[in-house]
């Protein structure tokens, strides 16, 4: 066979090629690696407060100096995290050695568990006892691989503003607060009273917000799921969870109560900051984005008050190894770190996510904790409590898209279209979105 200048390019670029290869699969294996070598790790969160590790950062880097930590997606807003997190597993390639995957979307990452590191083979199944039963379950496949260890989870409140409530002749007491509504039909008839006395601000966010939080209370006590079953076949029209809170979004839009925002949206972040509306479905999470977007001029004139009903859980999140990480062993140490107990009540001390860890939230730092943001109100007490008895809903592999395709329905009939129709769409787009 003649070699031709062509065909000696060709196998030089072969040989390049296997070499890049090779040099990536023995990265992807740090055991062997110099434990003094200096590496970086990167972490990808999300969320416009991310997750409060600042301070988590220093020390571990002080107590592994040869480790430098990067913190990516500080501000990147939930959805868009998710689109780029989901494109970069599945090409096996961009994603952080550490990285945040939120409630709704763990599920969908099941079928990919090949592309994740199995946390169990780095000492995971040792730290079971250090999480809610139902969030380390969450956090596994059905086959027992360790996919994600929890961070927090989404006890319910309802955040409101006592200035707003003051000036439409409503108590502003949280317990008194808390009374006017032992049930989301007396909300819906507090905000309308709000709304006879006010015809400048609405009495809630975002109509999306209100269902979701709706929602996840009605399934935790009903069904257990949402859009699909335990099965993963999707029910979205089956459901009588689902359709009855939509019905209640849409009678609580058609009372004029909706502040049409949509979620993280630079409009919905202005809300904050012109005190456009005057309740907020509140999980613990949402009070460092509260205090973060509405700013020092409101401290003291928002406080915190019992949602109506009992239980329900929106958000919290995982963390967990992409296989693509070239230093899987360290991501997985430092994986360990942040979820830890302690690394839990650090981030609820700075951002008020509350702990997953049943030792972190019998902390008295958790548990007895006051936020003087919000009128001093006792967080503990309020997110805490409730926090082990929270009824989990199942959420199934394309929950995220469903969801989407359900509030767009509902924006629709913030702009006039009709309920029934509104839902017939939803039912349509799901359907298109979970196949």
């Amino acid at each position: 066979m003649i070699v031709t200048p062509r065909r000696r390019r060709i196998a030089a670029a072969a040989l390049a090629s296997v070499a890049v290869f090779a040099a990536t699969a023995c990265g992807n294996d740090s055991d062997s690696a110099d434990p003094n070598e200096p590496i970086t790790l990167i972490v990808d969160v999300f969320g416009d407060q991310g997750f409060g590790y600042e301070a988590l950062y220093e020390q571990y880097q002080a107590d592994n100096p040869n480790i430098k930590i990067q913190e990516r997606g500080k501000g990147l807003g939930l959805g868009d995290y998710n689109t780029r997190l989901t494109q970069q597993i599945t090409a096996g390639a961009g994603a952080g050695d550490v990285v945040a995957i939120e409630e709704g979307t763990i599920v969908q990452f099941y079928a990919q568990a090949d592309k994740f590191v199995n946390l169990a083979d780095h000492g995971a199944n040792e730290l079971k006892g250090n999480f809610l039963p139902w969030k380390w379950e969450q956090g596994s496949t059905p086959d027992g691989k360790v996919l994600g260890l929890g961070t927090d989870v989404g006890s319910m409140a309802i955040c409101y503003r006592t200035d707003l409530f003051q000036a439409a002749g409503l108590p502003i007491d949280r317990e008194e607060v808390a009374k006017l509504w032992p049930t989301w039909d007396a909300f819906i008839e507090t905000g309308t009273k709000f709304a006879a006395a006010d015809n400048k601000n609405k009495f809630v966010d975002a109509a999306t917000n209100f269902f979701n939080v709706v929602l996840s209370q009605v399934a935790g006590a009903g069904s257990g799921y949402t859009y699909y079953d335990k099965s993963n076949k999707l029910v979205l029209d089956t459901n009588p969870d689902v359709k009855d809170s939509f019905d209640l979004t849409t009678k609580m839009i058609q009372a004029g109560l909706s502040n049409n925002l949509q979620s993280f949206s630079n409009e919905w972040n202005a809300g904050f900051k012109n005190a456009t509306f005057a309740t907020i479905a509140c999980p613990a999470w949402m009070t460092g984005v509260i205090k973060g977007q509405a700013g020092d001029a409101a401290a003291g004139k928002w406080d915190i008050a019992k949602a109506p009903g009992n239980g329900g859980n929106w958000g919290g999140s995982f963390l967990g190894v992409p296989k693509s990480s070239k230093h899987q062993k360290e991501a997985a140490e430092l994986a360990k770190f942040l979820s830890s107990a302690k690394g839990q009540v650090e981030a609820f001390k700075k951002v008020g996510n509350l702990p997953s860890s049943p030792q972190a939230l019998s902390d008295p730092a958790v548990s007895a904790a006051t936020n003087d943001y919000f009128n001093n109100a006792p967080t503990g007490t309020i997110f805490a409590a409730g926090a082990t008895e929270l009824k989990p809903v199942y959420l199934g592999p394309k929950n995220q898209a469903v969801r989407t395709a359900v509030e767009n329905a509902l924006r629709a009939v913030e702009q006039g279209q009709e309920p029934g129709a509104a839902w017939q769409d939803a039912i349509k787009n799901g359907a298109a979105a979970g196949k």
